[in-house]
């Protein structure tokens, strides 16, 4: 979906993009919510450093961060 929609636009950081039309998104995986509010501050700011240094978002990638301290 990021792909498509950025097309003819401009991609951005955190998956954020703009659309052909000038209009601005962010896609992000649900699941990115409940890495960043979790119990756990250390995973939550694991992952917020893993989705930082992302252009289009990475599912897989944040939850290695959050789960097993990769950044």
């Amino acid at each position: 979906m990021w792909e498509q929609l950025a097309a003819g636009g401009k991609k951005g950081n955190c998956g954020w993009l703009q659309d052909k039309y000038g209009l601005s998104w962010q896609i992000i995986p649900a699941a990115l919510g409940e890495m960043l509010n979790g119990k756990d501050s250390v995973k939550s700011k694991r992952a917020m450093g893993a989705m930082l240094q992302m252009d289009k978002t990475d599912f897989e990638k944040l939850r290695e961060a959050y789960e097993n301290n990769i950044h």
